[in-house]
């Protein structure tokens, strides 16, 4: 299949590549910035641009991987004058409306991305929706080609799988990046020894449900070690109000 893809950020570097492997034919690289467009370009050994009244007609799909704020109006200036494009943009908590043609879809590869970070595309879970039957069969089919999980999601529940990765991924990398500050500031003892841990954390809730792997004070409700804790946020009272409202939570 022919693409044409706008954006060079993480996913779009990333999603770019699997195409690439995939056997299909990336005919052009859009971004903003000249620097991230030729990088991304030299990567998948095809022209790029910066301007997108330039981009390529011969494309038959228009994979959008830009910032959510930016996506209307990169539609808005790929759809201008060429109605007939199949638009398909990659965001887990934009509704398809969001594109203005009548051939639209969404692509939306649930993962955490980094540029400098290669995964496994083809364990991905890959979410479809499109306007069109056909256009939807055809975008199943790409999909297919990327990943062995592919599953048909609207758009209202989509924006309820993208809140639930923000719980499962970002909320809980963050909480990493409060649990290795801590570390470092009172003792300096690195990070990795809470890697065995999360992989156990991990590994747990592949044979059990999340609610039956929880452990710790909040779930006993062991208000002795809990206040302990509470104190020795005492300077920090955001982290306090972070972990009663965590702990509360989990009661709950």
């Amino acid at each position: 299949m022919k693409i044409a893809l706008i954006g060079a950020g993480n996913l779009a570097t990333n999603i770019g590549m699997a195409l690439a492997e995939a056997g299909h034919e990336l005919l052009q690289v859009y971004s903003r910035t000249e620097q991230s467009a030729e990088r991304l370009a030299a990567m998948l050994h095809c022209p790029w641009t910066t301007e997108l009244e330039q981009v390529t007609d011969g494309a038959d799909v228009y994979i959008i991987a830009v910032k959510d704020g930016a996506l209307a109006d990169v539609a808005r200036s790929l759809a201008a004058g060429h109605e007939e494009r199949f638009l398909v943009h990659t965001a887990g908590s934009m509704p398809m409306e969001t594109l203005p043609t009548k051939r639209r879809g969404v692509l939306y590869p649930m993962q955490t991305f980094s540029k400098e970070r290669k995964v496994l595309f083809r364990e991905i879970p890959c979410f479809v929706e499109a306007a069109d039957k056909a256009d939807g069969a055809m975008l199943r089919g790409l999909a297919e080609t990327l990943s062995e999980r592919v599953y048909e999601a609207n758009s209202e529940a989509r924006k309820y799988l993208h809140l639930s990765a923000v719980f499962c991924c970002n909320f809980a990398n963050h909480c990493y990046a409060i649990s290795e500050r801590l570390l470092k500031e009172h003792g300096g003892l690195p990070f990795e020894v809470m890697l065995p841990l999360i992989d156990e954390t991990a590994r747990k809730v592949h044979e059990l449900s999340p609610r039956k792997a929880q452990t710790g004070p909040a779930v006993r409700w062991d208000t002795n070690v809990m206040e302990k804790h509470i104190q020795l946020l005492k300077g920090e009272p955001q982290l306090q109000e972070i972990y009663k409202l965590l702990s509360e939570s989990i009661r709950e």
